[in-house]
Formats: structure tokens, C-alpha cells, sequence
């Protein structure tokens, strides 16, 4: 009896110590939101987010040798319900709003790159580049009028921001299908929505 709870414990133990390699690893390289607020003004929501985000060491290769990569910040209505809905259909089910970035490296002059659509800014350190992605301020997300009538206690939303694989060159996009060190994507992470004031 004490020699098969013995085994039962032992097995136990190797399992959990198998599964904690498998994970942590999974934990170490990541997105994830440090913040993620909205204001509510005319009808209107205002989304500010910032990520802290940590590269593979794939990615990060890539970057080094001159790939630029591109990110994704999505955005999705989940309250009012009627509202989502209508918003969901209109776009195909997809993000009620996107805002893309993509980060590169100068090789010449040894700085980062970071794009949002065609405005860019540089930064000496890859640690200054990766902080400023995904990072927003003020970014107005449905038409105005949309959400008139409604308090901020009404509404709610959510945001994500992802490596998007689609717009890498496409012989990183094949190799990105297949590898975990190519797939980079914070949690949905609820946005904490308030009256403008």
C-alpha cells in the first residue's frame, strides 16, 4: 500500500515538474497589457493602452538581421450587446477597429524603428522600440454618435495586440505557421472604461 502511494506521488511530482518546463517557457516570452483604459465623450469611446512585450529569441534574431515586424492592436465592443452585435456583422465578425505598427531595425545607424501607419519615430534601444509598441493615447475607436446616450458603466470593450504573421515577408510567414517562436499575442484584456471629464 505505502510502496503504490509512494509511486502515485512520485509520478505526480514528475508531472507536475514536466508540465512547469512546458509552461514557463510559454509565460517567458510574451505580451501582456500594463494598461488599458477608455473615455467615453459624445458617443464616442477614446482607447489609451500600453503592453509590455517580450520577444523570442526567433523574433529577435529576425529583427536584428533587418525583418521588420509588424503588430497588430484590435479592439472589439462587448457591451451593449445590440451594439456589438450590429458592429460584428458590419465587420464580418472580425475587430470592431485595428491600428497596425511595425517595428524594424537600422543596421546603419543602430537604432529601432517603430511605425504606426506612415508617422515613424526611432529609438536607441530595442527595450525603448518594443515599450512604444502597441502604446496609445487618445485612439478613437467608433463613430461619433455611436454610444450616445450611454454611461461609461454600460460600455465595455476589450483589446489584443498580436505579431501579425500576414504581414511579415512571406518566407517568415511559412515559417511562422508551423513555429510557436513565431506566434506572439497578448490576452484579450478588458478596457477600464470612464465617463471624459
Amino acid at each position: 500500500m505505502t510502496a503504490s502511494i509512494t509511486r502515485c506521488l512520485r509520478s505526480a511530482s514528475l508531472l507536475f515538474w514536466l508540465i512547469a518546463c512546458a509552461v514557463l517557457p510559454a509565460w517567458a516570452d510574451s505580451i501582456s497589457a500594463t494598461r488599458s483604459e477608455a473615455e467615453l465623450s459624445e458617443g464616442q469611446l477614446a482607447i489609451s493602452t500600453r503592453f509590455d512585450i517580450k520577444l523570442t529569441p526567433s523574433l529577435s534574431d529576425a529583427l536584428a538581421q533587418g525583418v521588420a515586424l509588424p503588430f497588430r492592436l484590435e479592439f472589439e465592443l462587448t457591451r451593449p450587446r445590440s451594439t456589438a452585435y450590429l458592429l460584428d456583422v458590419k465587420e464580418w465578425f472580425e475587430p470592431h477597429a485595428r491600428l497596425h505598427f511595425k517595428i524594424a531595425y537600422q543596421s546603419l545607424t543602430s537604432r529601432y524603428r517603430v511605425s504606426i501607419g506612415s508617422l515613424s519615430r526611432y529609438y536607441p534601444t530595442q527595450a525603448e522600440a518594443l515599450s512604444a509598441l502597441g502604446a496609445i493615447h487618445g485612439w478613437r475607436v467608433l463613430e461619433p454618435g455611436t454610444l450616445n446616450g450611454l454611461s461609461a458603466d454600460r460600455v465595455k470593450g476589450r483589446v489584443r495586440l498580436l505579431l501579425d504573421i500576414g504581414g511579415l515577408p512571406t518566407p517568415f510567414q511559412l515559417n511562422a505557421l508551423g513555429s510557436s517562436d513565431w506566434s506572439l499575442a497578448s490576452d484579450w484584456v478588458e478596457l477600464n472604461v470612464k465617463d471624459a471629464g
